[in-house]
């Protein structure tokens, strides 16, 4: 859906010449042009209107000096540095561009009619006078002659499978095929195809008088000729990508463009807009890439001067539709008439045009959608498409109309060569055609124009017609750019007073002639302007010289300038390069042009953003591009600097990113509905397609909620699939404040519904739809309870509150969605529902099976112990009666409590069973004892019983079995105490080691002395073995009698624990030796030795660096950690060594010399002696172990760890394993 937009033309007149111009090519390197005559060939520069080179053809007599010569042929030849031509009298001639000196190459006695070189250079045809073909290398050597017409179809012959005979069949006006008309110049007419690989001759049949066409290759051999073809005319041109060759064809009642296949087979059409003798097409040019074709016409009837107008028009085709893009009327005047058209081979849209009078002109256009300005919801989102005198306009707010057909057409008088919509803001859905003829054609949609009042015109869409000024059409197109800017104020751009100059022209009515736009004020810009655009936020209006430089067009004001575009800090920004596509935008409040070039390079200002962009567009501050990726990106200008798009466009995007969204490959955008979510993209091949980007949906949503337009927002998120909790997550606080605001303009159950069963705890707008960085955070409110409960609490609050029978069916809702459904008040209240207006049981309870399980519902509605409820759920399910009425009517025969007891039981609700039983009376004690064993509710029976009660107490015995089960002894003992089982109790605190709980209980029973010392002694032992040596040593000098002091229990306990582990040492190391001695005998030894040495040096790294940033503290605790005196961990024989020389070191600090003076001044000399005896017997017994523990050998090999490899820790942990068997050298204390 897009148009041909001209974006500057360059007209030059300086060059003239005897005679006019015959032929021209435009050399692709230097873009000069060159232009052979009658007399001479000359090479041009348009651009500085200086002559490069010339050279006269009739000096050394290659064509005659009378000027009746013909040059039928020029070609650059960019390797040679000379221009290859051909004249009618035979002659090949190479100009050579340096020199300038003229060759002959060759001469064909029987003359020339045409020359056409491959597309590589590399060959040339020349067909002669004789109506043969000569082909011939780049250095003119002969490869082949051949005749023009051959009897043969060719190697592509088809072949016939026999349906049928020739003499039984239709065939038309096969061999009565008519002539070729008058006019045609009789001449063959070749064309290459794009690889240089086929060419086509299109010539005049001696038998028929008819053109035929026949296809060759690069050899010479004929592959197919044509079918006949009726009326076919002149113009030949072979499609560059190679598809189609393109001709003409006159029919009875129209004139049409036709293709053909490379087999000569016909392959679709488009039609003329000219009746069957108005004009005749004498050329046709397909531009480099193949997406315009350039129909040169000439009218067949003269005027009354005498004199034909000339065409040319430029067609593009998409979705099968060959619109009419352009068209050049270049009038009657013959001196003003091109003889020369020619696309450049290197610009696909510049088209370079030589008239008679050796005027050139090069027209450069530009691809350019033309979409409504507007911002606002009254903007129809218009896209207007030309086609000739139609203007096709698809209003993309209504409804989506795929191309060719669209929402209306506008008819008009004569071909539309630009469109415009008008830029003030309300007016944007008004669009002004500027035609072929010079005429503004205005049209208004719904309301009118201030210039359509004047004319006193109908309110429908209605067109008016504005008189160009004549001084301003001197040649087709001299008005470009044309920006409707107000209703009564038209800007356009047209060449200025130099070359490199232009005029902008504000153009206005004119007073005296109301039919009739003119020139109010004229802007001399120094630089050629090749786009204008108008931003309709701010009133700027923004031009591009054709270098890139910007400019700003001051044009509210009496005397309309042009200024320099400056950024805020006051320097001047321009393109680095030229854009073919631009836009105003504002970015981080600073007013920006954006701009796109042929290269797929997207900038703003000088700065690039991106280099792989499709195409773009703006609106309501929002950034929307296609890539080369095949991605559609959606950038908020609003909340980005410059730098943060170029990071937003340089990334990937992550999983949940909302600007950035997968499209069809090649897809372009149309337009952007303001104030929607609709995105419309164009395929390649032309369709299109409806995307709604997730950041307008989201950015739209949120502006919905925030002015509390819940019923538009609900609406979008169920038809985009948008998840509905983030109404809620959006803005809690303010969702539960306007709730009644949303269940008003929802108004429907159903939407409530849909509502309350999307709920999640999960929150969206930090997961899925996470929240705009400018954005403010919402927080959940913090009562403790979970969202969803919240947001069901509120709505069936509220909705009681409005009208219970009518939001019945929510407010159940409300109560299954609960993170712990409250089936039983639903089924309460379907239950209860009598009241007249509201939904019937029946209904309610039909419903709320479908939200939950029919099974689940039954047993709920089984635990409201009401049988009318149960019978009601159970009549809706699938169950079989038999299976249920039994079980219901044992029930009913049953006492209430004991009836509820067996249904809370059945639902495996025991709390409550228990609760129940208890009211049964005492002959179900023993059931409730049973109940209360199996489902360890205790605690819960404790709190139903008496606790003076035999069945308390029961239940206190059965609860201290069960905590020594559990090894919770102490507490089981405490429970026994209390209920008056002192015996028990004593056994339970002396299994515990609560020792003085069990003294307590002893004095209490009491036990005779001799038996409270044995219990001490025993508390005592298993005290010791626990290491809590105060407490054995005071039970056995208070209760046993043992005058031992705690010292010597220390000391005997440490000495009986380091033999223990001495023991087990020498175990250890055994064992370990001979894994050693195994692993050495197996013949893979060295290979695992290398990998468990890796692996060890890898974990060992590893859990160094794990605990590198630790205090020491935190360090020295993580390396014990790794010692367990666990039989067969790693590393017990560290461990056992470590504690071996802990037990050394707490033995060597004790102050045994202190507590001696003591024993001796008290005269307890026979405690001193045993104490003195047990200290010195355990350091010699340990002294001796220090070699066994530490032998000399693994002393040695536990050096300092240190090098390159090594790490603080591990010189660490080598440094602490020296110092510990140094605890067995210190001085040993004697009294």
């Amino acid at each position: 859906m897009r148009n041909l937009k001209l974006l500057k033309s360059l007209r030059r007149s300086e060059l003239q010449g005897p005679g006019s111009p015959q032929c021209f090519y435009v050399r692709a390197d230097t873009g000069s042009l060159l232009i052979a005559s009658q007399y001479s060939i000359t090479e041009y520069d348009p651009r500085t209107g200086q002559v490069v080179s010339e050279a006269s053809l009739t000096a050394d007599s290659f064509l005659p000096e009378d000027g009746s010569g013909v040059v039928v042929g020029l070609q650059d030849l960019a390797e040679l540095e000379s221009a290859c031509l051909a004249t009618a009298s035979g002659d090949v001639v190479l100009f050579n561009l340096n020199t300038c000196q003229l060759e002959c190459v060759g001469s064909v006695d029987s003359g020339l009619t045409s020359m056409s070189w491959s597309p590589d250079e590399e060959l040339v045809i020349l067909t002669t006078g004789q109506e043969t073909i000569i082909m011939m290398t780049k250095d003119f050597e002969p490869i082949t002659e051949v005749g023009i017409h051959q009897d043969d179809f060719g190697e592509g012959k088809f072949i016939t499978v026999g349906w049928g005979k020739k003499e039984t069949q239709f065939h038309g006006s096969e061999g009565k095929q008519a002539p070729t008309v008058a006019w045609d110049d009789r001449r063959p007419r070749v064309t290459w195809r794009g690889d240089g690989q086929l060419f086509a001759v299109s010539a005049i049949c001696p038998q028929t008088g008819a053109r035929k066409v026949r296809v060759w290759n690069r050899e010479g051999v004929l592959q197919a000729t044509s079918e006949p073809i009726n009326g076919l005319e002149q113009a030949l041109c072979w499609k560059p990508s190679g598809s189609l060759i393109a001709s003409t064809q006159r029919h009875p009642n129209k004139h049409s463009v036709v293709f053909m296949e490379k087999n000569g087979l016909l392959h679709g059409d488009f039609t003329l807009p000219f009746s069957k003798d108005q004009a005749k097409v004498k050329e046709l040019l397909w531009n480099s890439d193949s997406t315009v074709l350039a129909v040169w016409l000439e009218d067949m009837a003269a005027g009354e001067d005498g004199q034909v107008n000339s065409h040319i028009q430029l067609w593009t085709v998409g979705n099968y539709h060959w619109y009419l893009k352009q068209s050049l009327d270049f009038g009657r005047d013959p001196q003003k008439a091109p003889v020369c058209v020619c696309w450049d081979p290197e610009r696909p849209l510049q088209l370079h045009v030589v008239s008679r009078s050796w005027t050139s002109i090069t027209y450069d256009w530009g691809w350019m959608t033309e979409r409504s300005p507007g911002l606002d919801a009254t903007d129809n989102a218009n896209v207007a498409v030309i086609d000739g005198e139609k203007i096709l306009v698809t209003s993309f707010r209504q409804c989506v109309v795929p191309p060719p057909m669209s929402s209306f057409e506008l008819q008009l008088t004569s071909p539309v060569n630009q469109v415009t919509f008008l830029c003030r803001p309300q007016g944007t859905n008004q669009v002004a055609a500027f035609t072929a003829n010079g005429q503004i054609s205005i049209y208004s949609q719904g309301r009118l124009t201030k210039l359509a009042e004047c004319f006193g015109l109908p309110s429908k869409m209605s067109g008016i017609y504005l008189i160009i000024l004549a001084a301003l059409l001197d040649d087709p197109l001299a008005l470009r750019q044309l920006l409707w800017l107000e209703d009564e104020l038209f800007v356009g751009v047209s060449s200025g007073l130099l070359p490199t100059s232009s005029t902008l022209q504000m153009l206005r009515p004119v007073q005296d002639a109301t039919d009739t736009l003119g020139v109010r004020a004229a802007v001399e810009v120094d630089g050629v302007v090749v786009s204008v655009v108008h931003c309709s936020q701010t009133g700027t209006v923004a031009l591009q010289l054709e270098d890139g430089q910007i400019r700003k067009l001051v044009w509210d004001c009496p005397e309309p300038s042009v200024e320099d575009w400056r950024d805020s800090s006051g320097c001047r920004i321009n393109f680095p390069v030229p854009c073919i596509q631009t836009a105003l935008c504002s970015i981080s409040g600073e007013e920006c042009l954006l701009g796109l070039t042929d290269r797929s390079h997207l900038y703003a200002g000088d700065t690039e953003l991106a280099s792989n962009v499709c195409s773009f567009a703006v609106c309501n501050d929002f950034l929307l591009i296609t890539t080369h990726s095949h991605t559609c990106r959606c950038l908020h200008l609003g909340t980005l600097t410059v730098k943060g798009l170029q990071a937003a466009l340089a990334s990937d995007g992550s999983q949940n990113d909302e600007t950035l969204r997968r499209v069809e490959r090649g897809s372009r955008i149309v337009t952007v509905v303001p104030q929607d979510t609709r995105v419309i993209l164009q395929m390649p091949r032309g369709n299109l397609e409806t995307v709604h980007h997730r950041a307008l949906v989201l950015a739209q949503l949120r502006t919905w909620l925030d002015s509390l337009r819940f019923r538009d927002a609900f609406e979008c998120m169920r038809r985009l699939r948008i998840n509905l909790n983030l109404i809620y997550d959006h803005s809690p606080k303010v969702f539960l404040e306007k709730i009644q605001t949303f269940i008003t303009q929802l108004n429907s159950i159903n939407q409530i519904n849909l509502f309350l069963t999307e709920l999640k705890e999960e929150d969206t707008t930090s997961s899925m739809y996470p929240r705009p960085e400018s954005s403010s955070i919402q927080h959940q409110p913090s009562s403790g309870q979970k969202k969803v409960d919240v947001v069901c609490d509120a709505l069936r609050n509220a909705m009681e509150s409005m009208d219970p029978n009518k939001f019945c069916l929510s407010i159940l809702t409300a109560h299954v969605k609960k993170t712990v459904p409250e089936l039983e008040i639903a089924l309460q209240k379907v239950h209860e529902l009598r009241a007249p207006g509201a939904v019937s049981a029946e209904e309610a309870l039909k419903y709320l099976l479908f939200l939950v399980n029919v099974n689940d519902l039954y047993e709920h509605s089984l635990g409201t112990y009401d049988f009318d409820l149960v019978l009601m759920v159970a009549e809706k399910s699938q169950k079989d009666p038999k299976e249920y009425l039994p079980f219901l009517n044992m029930l009913k025969s049953l006492e209430p409590n004991y009836q509820r007891y067996t249904i809370d039981k059945h639902l495996k609700r025991y709390k409550k069973a228990l609760l129940h039983l208890s009211k049964c009376g005492e002959e179900h004690f023993g059931e409730a004892l049973q109940l209360v064993k199996e489902q360890k509710l205790y605690s819960e029976a404790l709190k139903l019983y008496a606790t003076d009660s035999v069945h308390y107490k029961a239940l206190n015995c059965a609860y201290a079995e069960h905590l020594v089960e559990h090894q919770q002894a102490e507490q089981a003992g405490l429970l026994l105490w209390r209920c008056g089982e002192p015996v028990r109790a004593l056994q339970a605190f002396a299994g515990s080691s609560s020792w003085r709980n069990a003294i307590c209980v002893a004095q209490q029973i009491p036990l005779p002395p001799d038996q409270l010392a044995l219990l001490a002694r025993d508390l005592a032992e298993k005290l010791t073995e626990q290491r809590r040596y105060a407490d054995a040593a005071l039970l056995l000098d208070q209760y046993a009698k043992v005058r031992s002091s705690a010292a010597t229990v220390f000391l005997e306990a440490q000495v009986a624990t380091f033999t223990r582990h001495r023991t087990r040492l020498a175990v250890v190391r055994e064992q370990k030796e001979k894994a050693k001695l195994d692993m050495l005998d197996c013949p893979d030894a060295e290979l695992y030795s290398e990998a468990s040495s890796v692996m060890t040096g890898s974990k060992y790294s590893q859990s160094n660096s794990r605990i590198s940033s630790r205090s020491s503290k935190n360090r020295r605790k993580a390396e014990r950690k790794k010692l367990s005196l666990k039989e067969g961990s790693p590393m017990e024989d560290r461990a056992l060594m470590y504690a071996l020389g802990e037990m050394i070191t707490s033995v060597d600090k004790m102050r045994v010399h202190n507590l001696l003076k003591a024993l001796v001044l008290f005269q307890f000399d026979k405690q001193a002696a045993k104490l003195q005896l047990s200290y010195e017997e355990a350091l010699q017994m340990m002294e001796a172990a220090v070699p066994e523990v530490w032998p000399e050998s693994l002393q040695n090999s536990q050096a300092l760890l240190t090098g390159p490899n090594s790490t603080a820790n591990s010189i660490m942990a080598s440094y602490q394993q020296q110092q510990r068997p140094a605890a067995s050298q210190q001085g040993q204390y004697n009294v």
